[in-house]
């Protein structure tokens, strides 16, 4: 539990101070940063490669986040997030509150409620959202195991976490929903 403490200790002062960090999620290793932060997104485009307009997921604690982040979400998404067997992001319209540059140009954002316990500790002691993208270059399949992540992009972040290195569980991506009040969602990625 020691790596666990320091871990989000050091995690937390590179947030703060607009850093990027390499962190274990509920689902695939992730690049992130302050969901808030325009300048640390901006870092995360840049070492991804990525083009501007794609958009990034962001991971929240608690569906009362996604109230104060998303305005007037539909109440049917919570029934939605609460029947799926897998972690599940959703596309929102009407983002709040985000980086200017992490929002989609139709002003959606990509949200996932995460369920990991390191996670969500980082995400309510920052108490703000967190970035959340899988850590490979632009184009490049995404890494199941810590073991996988390149050294272009461990050299590129702040900080990275010790927790979950030695995890051998080969992680797969969340399945992505666009949400479209008073229709069926539309499936992005299952």
């Amino acid at each position: 539990m020691d790596d666990f403490q320091n871990d989000l200790v050091q995690s937390l002062d590179t947030l703060r101070k607009g850093g990027v960090i390499l962190y274990p999620t509920d689902t695939v290793w992730g690049i992130g940063c302050d969901a808030t932060d325009e300048a640390a997104v901006e870092k995360i485009y840049t070492i991804k490669n990525r083009p501007g307009e794609k958009a990034m997921i962001v991971l929240l604690t608690d569906k009362k986040d996604i109230l104060q982040y998303v305005a007037n979400p539909d109440p049917a998404v919570f029934e939605f997030l609460q029947q799926q067997q897998k972690p599940t992001t959703v596309i929102y319209e009407n983002a709040l509150g985000f980086a200017a540059n992490l929002i989609g140009k139709d002003g959606t954002i990509a949200i996932r409620l995460c369920h990991d316990p390191f996670c969500r500790q980082l995400i309510k002691r920052l108490k703000k959202p967190l970035v959340s993208t899988s850590a490979n270059l632009s184009g490049s399949p995404s890494p199941a195991l810590y073991s996988e992540i390149t050294a272009e992009i461990r050299n590129a972040v702040d900080y990275t976490v010790q927790y979950r290195q030695d995890d051998r569980n080969p992680a797969k991506a969340s399945a992505v929903v666009k949400w479209i009040p008073g229709a069926e969602p539309l499936i992005i990625r299952p």
